[in-house]
């Protein structure tokens, strides 16, 4: 059975997507550390990060600097914290995160709740960033 983040990608359930290319896709998270967290997920399911031949997992980490770097420009930060950790859904995926400190990538800090409204209008610029930067 194909994971939720496969059925995300066919289009089965609804996301804020931000980038997509032919391998990889992401979205914003719906419980997000902080605003503008984004999943970075390879299209092709596999469970484990560390399972990915190496073209898949070296085009996921560039697709995810990609669009780390225009989630940077579409949202105030000081950095982009990335982590993997992939417990929750078994389809591999890179959180990226804006920083203002360390403690912003904790996964025991409570989850925000951000209104449609406004989770549209931060994938919608950091879509743009995305689209800019890769023409």
């Amino acid at each position: 059975m194909a994971t939720i983040f496969t059925r995300i990608v066919n289009g089965e359930i609804p996301c804020y997507k931000v980038a997509e290319n032919e391998n990889y896709f992401a979205f914003l998270d719906i419980s997000p550390m902080a605003k503008g967290h984004t999943l970075v997920i390879p299209k092709k399911e596999d469970d484990y990060i560390f399972h990915l031949d190496d073209e898949t997992y070296s085009g996921l980490m560039l697709f995810a600097k990609s669009v780390a770097l225009a989630l940077e420009k579409a949202v105030p930060c000081k950095r982009i914290g990335v982590a993997v950790m992939g417990m929750e859904v078994p389809h591999v995926h890179v959180h990226l995160v804006p920083l203002q400190r360390e403690g912003d990538l904790s996964i025991e800090k409570p989850k925000l709740k951000l209104p449609d409204e406004e989770m549209a209008e931060i994938a919608k610029n950091i879509a743009a960033q995305w689209e800019q930067m890769n023409k």
